[in-house]
Formats: C-alpha cells, sequence, structure tokens
C-alpha cells in the first residue's frame, strides 16, 4: 500500500474506532453478559487493531463497518467455544450453543445497534456504581475514550481513572447488572445527560488533539441525546430537550471559531455571519420546549446563556446582567470552581474587570482551581484589560506551562506576546 493509502486507512480506523467502537462493545456484551464486559472490550481493541493492519495490507473494504462486526462476531464465537471461558459465562440462563446462534444471526441494523448501545449506556449507570464510576465508565466503554481522555475530563491522573474502572467493571461483575433498559429510567438518566456533555465538551475543547474541534464527538455527543429521546418514555426529557439545545447552540459557533493558522477565535472577535442559524433555530426550539416542564436544571441554565450569545447581533450587545443572573442561578445548582471561573467572565462585562479579580483571586484561596490552565489565562485576560502588564505575562506563563494541549499554548502564546516589549 503507497503512502496516502496507509495514511488513508489510518484515518479511517480512527473514525470507526470513534464511531463504532462503543457500538461494538454494546452488542459483544448483550452476548457475553455484563460481568464480562473487559472480555468485550478486549475483542473490540484487537478487532481495531487488526482492521489497521489489514486495511493497510489489502487496502480498504468496501463496507468497513460490516467487516469490522464479522471480525468482531468470529472473534466472539472463538472465546464462546472455549470451555475454559465458558466456565465464566454460566451465571446467564443462555447456553453457549444458545448464544453462538444469535451471534450467527445478528445483524447490524441501526435499530439493532440503537437498541444495544441505549442500554449498554443505562447497564454503566447502574446505582451500585459511585458516580465517578459510572461517567468513567461510560465514556470508556460506550464513547472509546482513552485514559488520558477522562482523565482530562475529571482533572485527575491516569492511575486514579484507572481505578475507578476497575472498580466499576468488578461492581457490575458483583451486582450482576442485567442488559436491559431498567425500571428506574428517571433517575439513571441524569449521569447519562452529564456523561454525554463531557463527551461534547471533549470535541469542543479537544484535550488530546491539537485541532481546535473534534467534530466526531460533537456528533457523537448529539446523537446519543438523539437516541434517548428517541428511547422510552422518561419523565426527563425536559432535561435531554435542554442539553440538546445546548450542544446545538454551541456546535452553531462552530465555523467561527478558529482563525486562519488553526488558532482558536475568541467571541468577540468571531465573524458571526459564520454562526449557523439553522442550528441557533434548532436549540431555539429544543429550548423552548425545555422551558415547557417548568424545571430548572444545569443544561437548561447553560442552554439559556449560550441562547443569550446567539441572538446578540454583536458582542457589545450581549445582555451581561441577564448572563450574570444566570450564573448566579447555575451556582445554586453546581457551586463548582469552573463555574465561578465561568461567571467571572460576565461579572468583567457587567460589572467591571477589578471586581471580577478579586473574586478570582478569592476563589483561587479556596479551591484548586489554579491547576486549570484555563483559571491563569482568564486573569490574564482580565489583568491585560487593566493594563496590568507585568501581571498578565506571569498569568499567560502559567496558564502556558499548565496547558496540554499545543493548540492552546500556541494560542496562549500569541496573547502573551501582546504584553511583552518589543527589544
Amino acid at each position: 500500500m503507497n503512502k496516502p493509502e496507509e495514511k488513508q486507512s489510518h484515518q479511517l480506523a480512527e473514525h470507526f474506532f470513534r464511531t463504532e467502537y462503543g457500538r461494538l462493545v454494546s452488542v459483544i456484551t448483550r452476548y457475553l453478559g455484563t460481568a464480562n464486559v473487559q472480555t468485550a472490550e478486549d475483542i473490540v481493541q484487537e478487532t481495531l487493531s487488526k482492521a489497521v493492519d489489514h486495511w493497510q495490507q489489502h487496502g480498504i473494504p468496501p463496507n468497513p463497518q460490516a467487516w469490522l462486526y464479522t471480525t468482531a462476531k468470529n472473534h466472539t464465537l472463538n472465546i464462546l467455544k472455549r470451555k475454559s471461558v465458558h466456565r465464566n459465562f454460566e451465571a446467564s440462563s443462555r447456553t453457549l450453543t444458545d448464544k453462538s446462534a444469535e451471534w450467527e444471526d445478528f445483524e447490524p441494523t441501526s435499530a439493532t445497534l440503537s437498541d444495544n448501545q441505549l442500554k449498554m449506556m443505562f447497564v454503566c449507570c447502574h446505582p451500585a456504581l459511585s458516580e465517578n464510576s459510572q461517567i468513567a465508565l461510560i465514556l470508556k466503554i460506550l464513547c472509546g475514550f482513552s485514559i488520558a481522555e477522562i482523565a482530562h475530563a475529571f482533572f485527575s491522573s491516569h492511575e486514579t481513572i484507572n481505578k475507578r474502572l476497575v472498580r466499576g467493571r468488578r461492581q457490575l461483575r458483583e451486582n450482576k447488572v442485567a442488559f436491559e433498559i431498567p425500571p428506574d429510567l428517571d433517575q439513571r438518566i441524569t449521569i447519562v445527560l452529564k456523561t454525554i456533555y463531557l463527551l461534547f465538551n471533549e470535541g469542543y475543547f479537544p484535550s488530546q488533539k491539537n485541532s481546535l474541534i473534534r467534530y466526531d464527538l460533537c456528533l457523537e455527543a448529539i446523537r446519543l441525546v438523539q437516541l434517548l429521546l428517541a428511547g422510552p418514555t422518561t419523565e426527563n426529557k425536559a432535561d435531554c430537550h435542554a442539553l440538546l439545545a445546548l450542544m446545538y447552540l454551541n456546535a452553531s459557533r462552530f465555523e467561527a471559531r478558529m482563525e486562519e493558522g488553526g488558532l482558536g477565535m475568541d467571541m468577540e472577535k468571531q465573524d458571526r455571519k459564520k454562526w449557523d442559524q439553522d442550528l441557533i433555530q434548532s436549540g431555539i426550539r429544543q429550548l423552548q420546549w425545555a422551558m415547557r416542564a417548568g424545571k430548572s436544571s444545569n443544561f437548561l441554565i447553560l442552554a439559556t446563556i449560550s441562547a443569550h450569545h446567539c441572538i446578540a447581533p454583536n458582542f457589545e450587545a450581549t445582555d451581561w446582567p441577564a448572563i450574570l443572573a444566570l450564573y448566579d442561578q447555575l451556582i445554586v445548582l453546581e457551586n463548582s470552581p469552573l463555574v465561578h471561573l465561568n461567571r467571572s467572565v460576565a461579572l468583567s462585562k457587567a460589572e467591571g474587570n477589578q471586581k471580577a479579580i478579586a473574586e478570582l483571586l478569592q476563589l483561587e484561596s479556596r479551591t484548586d482551581i489554579g491547576k486549570h490552565y484555563l483559571f491563569h489565562a482568564t486573569l490574564g485576560e482580565l489583568y491585560g484589560d487593566e493594563n496590568e502588564r507585568e501581571k498578565a505575562i506571569g498569568c499567560f506563563e502559567k496558564a502556558i506551562a499548565l496547558a496540554g494541549n499545543q493548540r492552546d499554548i500556541a494560542l496562549l502564546k500569541k496573547k502573551l506576546m501582546q504584553f511583552v516589549p518589543i527589544r
């Protein structure tokens, strides 16, 4: 295979890793049982590895998805036929022959894949698991996140995330969690939505890639909420609509967030003509449906904040006092350092930079927000606006040291140079 074809096979394999990983794990777990979800993950990893090698040597098959499912099916059948492994499945009511026969007959239709993936979402969010383990499992098993990406989402270490995953898989096994849509649907959907929001954010602000936006992750997050809305009736449909509204509204600004050269562009400088009006209107409709329930939620408030940005004709006309009031409501529901950090931007616009600086310094003294590069970047912007050059330079240097993405580092260096005197 020549170099362009080799590169294409790598790109296609990476694409399928994201789009098919969770579907494959869900389908295989249906047959092996939730006690053996680690085995299902191993099968998928091996299948994707084989895909890269085979496609490089023989070219990309006409139907890559069918190739993946056939390879995964054959590998699973081989495992099911090993008597030593079969002992691990004795708790299942189905026999080995039943499972093998079902796999032989399985066809990866849109309906069957959606049904299995929906069930897998709720398996990962079983109440016997801690919330952190639930989120880590769904990001790893259903969405194909790496340990590094999950650690970034949690502001945690690789070791901590790995322990959560091991603990979560063990709890699935010990509690003999059934692969089904649960009767306590409303209780579990909250954690599912929180996890999907983390997925969208990893696409919107990638931790590992140097690209500004990972569209595949954002689209996958939107697809998962649409899957929930099309699923069984739940009283929390309003939260689903609110999260979908938030993602549509944020996604509407994709094209304007990047300047020539690939660096990010602040909202103040974005060309609003590039904002996708169809997505904005879709987001507003979802927001209106969510509001009809008369229930406040984190997603509803965040979507309303995003709507204020999207409907403002320009940055100066943004209703900052309204946005600040919304952040005050959000803090009642989620009193986290990151919410306070985001609130500081609205505070600076509504009541002045000095007040925002004072609150950020207080926030740093009582939390660990100082470990996050965005804290220092935000503080640097505020000091810069107040012409406190030395303080701005110090903040941007700290932000650069803490940032883990070369794309973010390049943008921070560009901002730093605005305050460094030319010699």
